[in-house]
């Protein structure tokens, strides 16, 4: 361990390439695992979450998400815990669509996706003093738009949004 501090876990690993080179200064980034929630109201609206992420300096259009250790609860709970804590939303149907890697040549962990359909507001946001988030519903049919023109540009997102509205696409049909 480089650098272990709870917010930040870095590795350095000695490895040797297929073809015999040895790298010993390969850096791995020990992450927790993250629950991302694809959130649909009864309107066919989906549910997102605006918020300011420092690493680039901007505003970014997310689907509720947030990291968990599956030792202490799954990843389905985690999805639910972080749609309600972030939104105020809650749902009782959720389903997996997905589990996967975002980076796993510097990154450890796994992105778990989730949809949830009919979701409802029943609160109000409760959120970590970390945390300054907006919350806006955009209609389905708006979102593959809002990805071409860069306005919903999150890799985890993008791969939620995707899956899911195929996965009820071929469920509708």
């Amino acid at each position: 361990m480089v650098l272990d501090h709870p917010w930040c876990q870095v590795r350095q690993d000695e490895i040797e390439l297929p073809n015999g080179k040895i790298i010993d200064d390969y850096f791995v980034n020990i992450k927790p695992e993250v629950a991302l929630i694809l959130p649909i109201t009864t309107n066919q609206e989906i549910v997102f979450v605006r918020q300011y992420r420092h690493a680039v300096g901007d505003f970014f259009i997310e689907l509720p998400a947030g990291g968990f250790n599956p030792h202490q609860e799954s990843a389905e709970v985690a999805a639910v815990r972080e749609l309600a804590e972030e939104t105020g939303y809650i749902t009782q149907q959720v389903r997996k669509i997905a589990t996967l890697y975002d980076k796993p040549s510097k990154d450890t962990n796994q992105i778990h996706l989730f949809l949830a359909e009919n979701v409802v507001k029943v609160k109000e946001q409760q959120l970590d003093i970390t945390e300054e988030i907006e919350v806006i519903l955009i209609p389905v049919d708006a979102v593959l738009t809002k990805i071409a023109q860069g306005e919903i540009a999150v890799a985890g997102t993008v791969a939620a949004l995707f899956l899911g509205l195929n996965f009820l696409k071929a469920s509708n049909c």
